[in-house]
């Protein structure tokens, strides 16, 4: 007989990443600003970038499951069934990531490096030294 899942279904996994996004709307960070002649304290809040580390650690603190590693890697095939969940889950967290990037609600920067989205470029630079009167 085999080992019972955590998550049953792929159907309950969606279910719980639905709830961490909503979740993460309704517990935003705060930017803390004093304005004012008097410094009056002003909590902003903040859009938090949705992510699969972050899902992990809202299962985690519901009891669920510590992390998805079974689930997304799926070494020995039992997980075969939830590898579409899990890259729509990816892909959602890709996406909400970027766009807020795109727009400046998030540092560009930090979410491209997360994303892997960094662009690298070398320069060669070459010189001659020919025809130069005091180079011999």
């Amino acid at each position: 007989m085999g080992k019972n899942k955590y998550i049953e279904t792929p159907e309950i996994l969606w279910t719980h990443f639905c709830n961490y996004v909503k979740h993460e709307s309704e517990h935003p960070m705060h930017k803390v600003e004093y304005v004012g002649k008097d410094g009056e304290k002003v909590l902003t809040p903040l859009e938090t970038p949705i992510t699969f580390e972050g899902f992990e650690c809202y299962l985690a603190d519901e009891g669920v499951i510590s992390n998805l590693g079974d689930y997304s890697n799926n070494r020995d095939g039992n997980y075969s069934n939830y590898s579409a969940i899990i890259t729509r889950i990816r892909q959602n967290c890709f996406v909400h990531n970027f766009k807020g990037a795109s727009v400046g609600i998030f540092n560009a920067n930090i979410i491209a490096k997360k994303l892997g989205l960094i662009e690298k470029q070398q320069t060669e630079i070459k010189a001659s030294v020919t025809n130069i009167p005091w180079v011999d």
